[in-house]
């Protein structure tokens, strides 16, 4: 590996400056992304075509002195698969035209078939590990399994989830029945992204900060520790690190560190030196600039930055990465500032 900055990170093992990625780092915000996902027709197709998908993930490499690439997917692959119809619509997002809706429903759900209904997947990270010739590690990932229900459920995004919460509240069997076939799929799902040549996983918790305390421990956190549990991680230095991410789960971060996995992903909502106090040395940290800071000027980011890596302090076990995922506005020349910020402060351990 040429670049081992980031898996070193993960673990805890010493590294000669802070790695940094950004979620969503291959997207509208580049031009040439933009080209290509013309070129696919849309983006679903720009999913599903292996050499596609190689294509856009790599061109954030080729612009930015990056130090993990991640897969080019969607999260909502596995409910796809399972035959939901899934549609995306620029301006409307993701929609399925049969979503999840009675108890008959539920008991029709199957896990897929990793190397068939969701080969596609698997092809484009066989594609990318070669193309990326040892070059920075590739990142796998999956939707948490209460994340990927309440699409299913809804039908698509939703402001209050007023259909998984019903759900939820008045047959939490019923529910618990969809999330177990969910976390299973998800387990295979990332265990094929493993055996296909991912070097990491992350696990992105969406929607679990609409919950409370109770429910996120029953409806999300469980799920999430099944899956842990269940993932082909190895041992020494081939193990494959596991990045839980639960986007406003601040409150919840000594549960989650319990799970075993080896990282957290934080939101902008917590000080990242706070939560390192919280967790001590039980994991790594990833994160956490807001997203929107790209907007501002250079030397705002700059001092951002600086910030971030002043609160974390010394030592290894920090990944650097947005709160959330880069949106479409961002000027890209503010993401080099930001990585070259991220490399030229860690290395000189100065601030």
């Amino acid at each position: 590996m040429k670049n081992s900055r980031f898996l070193n990170a993960l673990l805890r093992k010493p590294v000669d400056a802070t790695p940094v990625w950004m979620m969503r780092q291959a997207g509208r915000y580049l031009p040439e992304y933009r080209a290509t996902r013309e070129k696919a027709g849309d983006f679903l197709t720009l999913c599903k075509t292996p050499e596609l998908a190689c294509e856009v993930t790599l061109q954030p490499l080729d612009r930015y002195a990056l130090d993990a690439a991640i897969l080019f997917s969607d999260i909502l692959t596995i409910p796809d698969a399972m035959g939901l119809g899934l549609s995306v619509n620029e301006g409307i997002g993701p929609r399925f035209e049969r979503p999840v809706k009675t108890e008959q429903d539920i008991k029709n759900l199957a896990v897929p078939d990793m190397e068939d209904e969701l080969g596609y997947v698997m092809n484009a990270v066989r594609l990318i590990r070669s193309e990326l010739n040892g070059r920075v590690p590739l990142i796998g990932f999956s939707g948490s399994p209460w994340t990927l229900a309440t699409y299913m459920i809804e039908g698509g995004s939703s402001k209050d989830f007023r259909e998984t919460k019903t759900l939820m509240y008045q047959q939490p069997d019923l529910l618990h029945q969809l999330l177990e076939t969910v976390a299973h799929s998800v387990t295979d799902y990332l265990n094929a992204q493993i055996a296909a040549g991912v070097q990491a996983v992350m696990i992105f918790d969406t929607w679990g900060g609409v919950l409370t305390t109770r429910d996120y421990a029953s409806f999300s956190l469980r799920y999430m520790q099944q899956i842990v549990d269940g993932l082909n991680k190895g041992n020494g230095d081939d193990r494959i690190p596991v990045i839980l991410f639960t986007k406003g789960g601040g409150l919840w971060l000594e549960q989650m560190a319990d799970t075993g996995c080896d990282a957290l992903g934080l939101d902008w909502s917590i000080e990242i030196g706070e939560a390192r106090k919280r967790v001590g040395d039980k994991v790594a940290l990833q994160g956490n600039m807001d997203p929107a800071m790209l907007r501002a000027p250079n030397e705002r980011i700059r001092e951002e930055v600086k910030h971030i890596l002043n609160s974390y302090g010394e030592g290894s076990g920090h990944i650097f990465n947005l709160g959330h995922g880069i949106t479409p506005d961002i000027d890209p020349a503010k993401v080099e500032v930001y990585v070259d910020a991220v490399h030229e402060f860690s290395r000189r351990g100065c601030c």
